[in-house]
């Protein structure tokens, strides 16, 4: 029988481009090429897909140098609906057959990835994909409209505003005071970002202009939160295959030392201050009630494929910070740890995603 042919689809157009680019290092490295054809294709900043090299160092997260695609000189043609057979127009003008396509792995960050854009242009052209579908990956995208969401499905969030530039520019002492009554300190976040990019921490309202200023930078609707005071605790999460229900992963956590929260340095770049540990250091009852809400918040959004599920752990219980259908997927983030300690292998974790996608396309 001959293998399925997977598209591993990284790059994009958002702030978030290199660590795609550096999530695929990982995934060319470790997908199973004894089960799976695989066909590289980024999509430059510029927004172009090409097909890229198969060489998982090309795409290694180097401090001094972050991955990118760069545009080759090729152009991937999708196929068109009930074609599915991939393309590629050389520099030179040839067409080649690639072959046919059976399945995409996007695993993209941020907006026209992350954001439910690529996922109703694979729905368009019948193409299945991995991961989130369009209204998932919407909602969670946005972190006012997922806020609201959890909160009608009973969900704890933490107390927050939303202000758009236009808001900003025309009301802003409206703004400082809705600010403040969240009270000090509060974190200043794009709407729709990831990676903690344009993230600050606003100590006191004196920063409050300064951390706005570097959020609508990222995007023109922000979030200013309450900081909550608790464990930043977190859980992977995949769909259920065959009629199975939903799973959760052991929970791990973000240990803080010296880093006042993990931005994208923490994250990314080595930085010290930010340990991630996983299986996380929690009670027996503490580990099923974030399991458990894990799962609900996942189904609260009408989840699909896979999300990490980050929380606080408080005094007074769990509250949910965010929804990634696209979580950090290198062999070093959270979410193929929290599997890892689960018992699941990252190449197997590859397959599970790739699997599902092909069942539910069966």
């Amino acid at each position: 029988m001959d293998k399925p042919a997977v598209v591993v689809l990284f790059g994009g157009r958002s702030s978030e481009h290199s660590i795609s680019s550096a999530t695929a290092g990982g995934v060319l490295r470790a997908i199973n090429r004894d089960r799976y054809e695989v066909i590289p294709v980024g999509i430059t900043r510029d927004g172009v897909f090409v097909l890229e090299d198969d060489e998982p160092d090309k795409f290694a997260l180097d401090a001094e140098r972050l991955p990118e695609v760069i545009d080759n000189g090729t152009r991937i043609l999708w196929p068109e609906v009930g074609d599915r057979e991939l393309r590629v127009r050389r520099a030179d003008g040839t067409v080649d057959e690639l072959g046919a396509l059976d399945v995409v792995l996007p695993i993209l960050h941020g907006v026209h990835g992350e954001d439910g854009t690529i996922q109703g242009f694979f729905d368009t052209l019948e193409i299945p994909y991995a991961g989130g579908g369009v209204l998932d990956s919407a909602l969670c995208m946005d972190k006012h409209f997922m806020k609201i969401v959890l909160q009608a499905a009973g969900v704890s969030v933490s107390p927050w505003i939303t202000v758009t530039r236009a808001r900003w520019a025309s009301d802003p002492e409206g703004v400082r005071r809705d600010a403040a009554s969240l009270g000090d300190p509060v974190f200043v976040k794009p709407a729709r970002a990831g990676s903690s990019v344009g993230v600050s921490k606003v100590h006191d309202p004196s920063e409050l202009d300064a951390g706005l200023e570097l959020a609508f930078a990222e995007d023109d609707k922000v979030l200013i939160e309450s900081a909550i005071v608790g464990r930043e605790v977190e859980v992977a999460v995949l769909e259920g295959r065959g009629g199975a229900p939903t799973r959760a992963s052991l929970p791990g956590e973000i240990v803080l030392t010296t880093r006042e929260f993990y931005d994208f340095e923490g994250k990314y770049l080595g930085g010290d201050g930010a340990d991630v540990v996983c299986p996380a250091d929690l009670t027996d009852a503490e580990i099923a009630a974030i399991q458990e809400l894990g799962v609900r918040a996942f189904e609260a959004v009408d989840g699909r494929g896979l999300a990490r599920v980050d929380f606080f752990l408080t005094a007074d219980g769990l509250v949910v910070n965010e929804l990634n259908t696209m979580p950090g997927f290198t062999p070093i983030s959270m979410f193929p740890k929290c599997w890892l300690a689960s018992g699941m292998t990252y190449p197997e974790l590859i397959s599970e995603l790739v699997d599902t996608a092909l069942e539910r396309a069966s």
